[in-house]
């Protein structure tokens, strides 16, 4: 085989590998984000129009974005849905006549999301607090650490105007699954209106788990095949660690061969879940294992010899050898309740 030959196989075995687990169908699902009108009475709104006369660049994105498709005719649509009435605020910037202390007054008459985490949050929540997607954040970690939602979302990119293809580190397993280009403000509008692309945006806070995933066995996040928010809701859930389902749930959207039922259920994986075993963001064991040698993350379990989860003797074949020789079936079994078919 020649070696052209042979890079060509060796791609379309990655591209194989990658595509082996496939994801569950998930159900449509269609946008609850419900438009409320700003607080204030009709006087006191400029209108867009007015805000763009000098904010032209921040006009020209807003304009691309799903905000721009509020009620156009409504009082307190457009910019002031989320600056809250503009009217002093122009007013002010009008008969400041260059004055820095008049114009530092009238920048204070709007709304410029310069204020706590929860203020800035709260103007967002005010139309998308009833999406089901968004209801859960009061009680998200994010909340509870200060992340606002204008930390990750930017309602207009400025940056992407002035600077279309930022430059940016591409990992090393990059590479092999790099993505088609696009300029910076197509991957905004395309991706929830994120200041950054996933994980970079994720890793600005989360620098352990960015290290995790550089480990030799690890999901495929780095490469592009997967995003953070896969598996996780930034915006919050009742589920640890902000899992959008719970324990081995999340697991068996893409492992669907690990879901069963199975007659005989191995119990780590109901009760603790999949990672009871492994661990999500990498190891250096393979398979995603927490325990270099398979036998020494059982006995993690299956540790007293005289309990009935432990038949073999201290001295038997149980510390010499791996478990998974006989005991195959580690995710459950529909022939042996000792899983070892």
């Amino acid at each position: 085989m020649s070696l052209r030959n042979a890079k060509v196989g060796l791609v379309f075995s990655a591209f194989g590998f990658a595509l082996a687990a496939q994801k569950q169908p998930a159900a449509n699902e269609s946008s609850t984000v419900v438009w409320k009108q700003p607080v204030g009475a009709p006087e006191q709104f400029a209108g867009t129009a007015a805000c763009e006369n000098c904010h032209v660049v921040e006009g020209l994105q807003h304009a691309k974005t799903p905000h721009a498709n509020n009620p156009p005719n409504a009082i307190g649509a457009g910019c002031e849905s989320c600056h809250g009435p503009g009217k002093a605020h122009i007013d002010g910037m009008d008969a400041a006549q260059g004055n820095d202390a008049r114009i530092e007054a009238a920048r204070r008459l709007i709304f410029a999301f310069n204020a706590s985490p929860k203020e800035n949050s709260g103007r967002c929540l005010n139309c998308h607090r009833s999406s089901q997607d968004q209801q859960q954040f009061d009680r998200s970690e994010h909340h509870f650490n200060g992340v606002a939602c204008n930390s990750c979302h930017s309602a207009h990119l400025v940056e992407a105007a002035e600077t279309p293809n930022p430059p940016r580190t591409l990992l090393p397993g990059a590479h092999f699954f790099t993505p088609p280009s696009r300029t910076e403000e197509q991957r905004w509008l395309t991706s929830s209106l994120l200041k950054k692309s996933q994980p970079d945006l994720c890793y600005t806070c989360h620098a352990v788990v960015q290290s995790q995933f550089t480990l030799p066995s690890h999901h495929r996040v780095n490469e592009g095949l997967m995003k953070c928010s896969d598996c996780h809701s930034p915006h919050g859930t009742r589920n640890q660690p902000m899992l959008k389902k719970t324990s081995w749930e999340g697991c068996i959207n893409c492992h669907i061969e690990k879901r069963g039922p199975f007659l005989f259920e191995h119990a780590a994986v109901k009760v603790e879940g999949c990672a009871a075993c492994h661990s999500p963001h990498g190891t250096v064991s393979r398979m995603l294992l927490l325990r270099r040698e398979g036998r020494f993350l059982c006995l993690q379990c299956h540790v007293n010899p005289q309990a009935p989860n432990v038949p073999h003797g201290r001295l038997g074949f149980t510390t010499r050898a791996e478990c998974v020789r006989c005991h195959v079936s580690v995710h459950g079994s529909n022939h042996s309740e000792f899983l070892l078919d």
